[in-house]
């Protein structure tokens, strides 16, 4: 990106202000904490008198799994449910977050995903195409990701006790032998990773608007 991401200004607010407010928008919502880097804490601070569900600030760790768990750490302990949002996914609306968290409390675990629809290839060494991959039950993970906090919670301290590197909170509930349900998501949900992202996430969120 050539910037810090989560504070790029998109339709006149910084990316990760997007994801706040739509899961502070969402009932199923008790409280949020965001998992940071030391210099972005004061930022974040600033947000919470219009916020009050931003109850904690909290210092993330060098991997993604270390962060999450130390959000885990941070919460209520009469946390039933969590659901993990990357804060580069401004476009999460709060209907979405409802359905993710609904499929959790009926099975245990769900993540916002999606089925691939495009051809797949395999690289070969050379940068060349390889073979076709059959993108038959194939999917994209996206986020929020949600499960039983003393689930996830389980799935992490076995991860930190192998030292395992995992990618996400279905890869560190598959590890414990959890399944996952997928909540398929039809709206975009696009992770603001290049400069041309924040140009088509402001194109969709002023379509939105438009149709409000």
């Amino acid at each position: 990106m050539g910037a810090d991401k989560r504070f790029t200004e998109l339709a006149g607010k910084p990316v990760l202000l997007h994801a706040v407010e739509a899961f502070a928008a969402c009932t199923a919502i008790d409280e949020i904490i965001v998992v940071t880097s030391p210099d972005a804490v004061g930022r974040i601070e600033a947000w919470q008198s219009a916020c009050p569900k931003l109850s904690k600030i909290v210092e993330g760790g060098a991997e993604r799994h270390l962060s999450v768990y130390r959000g885990l750490e941070a919460l209520s302990p009469e946390t039933d449910l969590v659901a993990v949002h990357d804060g580069a996914r401004p476009l999460v609306t709060p209907s979405l977050i409802t359905r993710c968290t609904e499929a959790a409390a009926a099975h245990g675990a769900a993540a916002c995903a999606r089925p691939l629809t495009d051809t797949v290839k395999r690289a070969n060494a050379d940068g060349t195409a390889g073979e076709s991959v059959d993108r038959a039950g194939l999917w994209a993970m996206e986020t929020p990701q949600v499960a039983r906090a003393s689930l996830l919670r389980s799935a992490y301290e076995a991860v930190l006790a192998e030292n395992l590197l995992v990618t996400d909170e279905v890869s560190a509930l598959q590890h414990m032998g959890e399944s996952v349900m997928l909540v398929e998501n039809p709206d975009p949900n696009i992770k603001i990773t290049f400069p041309a992202d924040l140009a088509l996430a402001e194109a969709i969120l002023n379509a939105r608007s438009s149709v409000q």
